[in-house]
């Protein structure tokens, strides 16, 4: 890895945290539109990279809410969706990776998360949860993947990743 990709991660986990700060619903915020910018800008490695770091420095803002344990739960979820859509990235259709990274994003993740936390006695039912999350997660998802989807082919197209094409 050079330089300058260890700059640019750097910048998308910058970014992720500022995100953070930007809720849409509740604690639910824009901290994975970098991440999924980075997948698409630098390739699923740094992407995954990104989401992995971005929600665990989030969650440590927050005071780790659903306990350490969780969030690393949720932190590698969130790389491993990342890494699936960086993959993605030019190989399938915009509106098909798009849409899988929201399913993976929106509900496989929300579902795993609130299994997790069953099992670590933070919530009781998990089922309760899940209804009560699906639906802000899935915006919030689609708000983040679309997001940054439009921003890498508007950044593809003006020319700017041509020098930062380090996949």
């Amino acid at each position: 890895m050079n330089t300058k990709k260890m700059v640019l991660i750097a910048l998308f986990v910058a970014m992720s945290f500022v995100g953070a700060q930007i809720k849409l619903v509740y604690s639910i915020a824009l901290d994975a539109l970098p991440a999924f910018l980075a997948a698409a800008v630098l390739g699923p490695i740094p992407g995954a990279l990104v989401g992995f770091l971005g929600h665990m420095l989030t969650a440590l803002t927050s005071g780790f809410p659903f306990t350490m344990i969780i969030h690393l739960v949720i932190a590698v979820t969130m790389a491993v969706i990342c890494w699936t859509f960086g993959k993605g990235y030019g190989k399938l259709p915009w509106i098909g990776n798009v849409g899988l990274a929201v399913f993976l994003n929106g509900i496989v993740a929300t579902l795993l998360s609130v299994v997790a936390m069953e099992w670590a006695g933070i919530v009781p039912q998990w089922q309760a949860m899940f209804l009560a999350l699906i639906g802000p997660l899935t915006l919030a998802s689609a708000v983040n993947v679309g997001l940054a989807g439009i921003l890498a082919l508007a950044l593809e197209k003006r020319g700017v990743l041509k020098e930062v094409k380090l996949k």
